[in-house]
């Protein structure tokens, strides 16, 4: 009985509520569902088969960009969000482009694969105040407490 000790009250509504994840199950969710749809147009796959996979990678993606936005703006012009929003533009476009839809969605995953290894300064950019703005407690913010520290 030890093992199931995880699913007492308090700590399944504190595993529904938290944020983290929401978010690891989202990303996954969208990894996949991008796999699926990219593999897809790869391999020709009908059209029908991929729209399930096509809404499923908008859907997590606008769920992704909620979470990681919070109740503020400012990563919506932060380098991450812009990203984002980029990829979002680019996945929405599949069903106009399709001719183009190949190479429409390596795009989206070499933005997304060089998105998320740039480094912080880069993704925590806001092209409105022209400076770094580092944000709770994201992938990289210790380095640019790394780097503050350096300059001063």
């Amino acid at each position: 009985m030890a093992p199931l000790r995880w699913l007492a009250a308090g700590d399944c509504l504190r595993l529904l509520t938290s944020g983290r994840a929401w978010n690891i199950a989202l990303r996954t969710a969208h990894i996949a569902a991008m796999g699926i749809l990219l593999g897809g147009h790869a391999f020709d796959v009908p059209r029908e088969r991929l729209l399930l996979s096509l809404w499923l990678t908008i859907g997590t993606g606008v769920g992704l960009g909620v979470l990681e936005a919070g109740p503020g703006l400012l990563w919506f012009h932060q380098g991450r969000g812009l990203m984002t929003i980029v990829k979002l533009a680019l996945v929405g476009a599949v069903p106009v482009f399709w001719e183009y839809r190949l190479p429409i969605l390596l795009v989206v995953v070499a933005i997304a694969s060089v998105g998320s290894h740039l480094p912080a300064r880069f993704r925590y950019y806001s092209v409105i105040y022209r400076e770094v703005i580092p944000c709770g407690s994201g992938p990289g913010v210790w380095q640019l407490d790394e780097e503050r520290k350096d300059e001063g």
